[in-house]
């Protein structure tokens, strides 16, 4: 039986946030499943694709754009991220250990042999992809 259950989410870099919103929702006709709020403000969002499938946003500054690719990372939805972790070390590959994101996600990071980063996803009853529920991220302390 395989690990993976599909692509829970690609994430991407935006300069613009609310251009991003217009080209994906008006454009396309996504629906933003979730915001990204810090401080009050929205700096991401989750667009739903369907079947749990997402697109996730970040702002960042254009300097960091020139600097990183827009494409951050691929995220893997999983059933199991305990037995995930375990096959993957038991492989030699270097995996953090399991962490409750702010999304009320399990999740897991990884990297494939040429560095793309890969988080892996275990939806709990409380995640912001199951509920709806904007995801609000605690003030960074200078």
């Amino acid at each position: 039986m395989p690990l993976i259950k599909q692509i829970a989410h690609i994430c991407i870099g935006a300069i613009d946030l609310k251009k991003s919103e217009h080209f994906y929702c008006t454009a396309l006709g996504l629906k933003k499943k979730f915001r990204f709020i810090r401080d009050g403000k929205e700096f991401g969002m989750y667009l739903d694709l369907g079947n749990n499938t997402y697109i996730e946003i970040f702002e960042q500054a254009a300097l960091e754009s020139i600097e990183r690719h827009p494409i951050r990372h691929l995220c893997l939805q999983v059933d199991d991220i305990g037995k995930v972790i375990t096959a993957l070390r038991s492989q030699g590959y270097e995996v953090s250990d399991k962490q409750l994101g702010a999304d009320h996600s399990w999740q897991c990071w990884v990297s494939d042999p040429h560095g793309v980063r890969i988080e892996m996803h275990q939806y709990t009853a409380e995640s912001s992809q199951v509920t709806g529920h904007d995801c609000v991220i605690p003030v960074k302390k200078a």
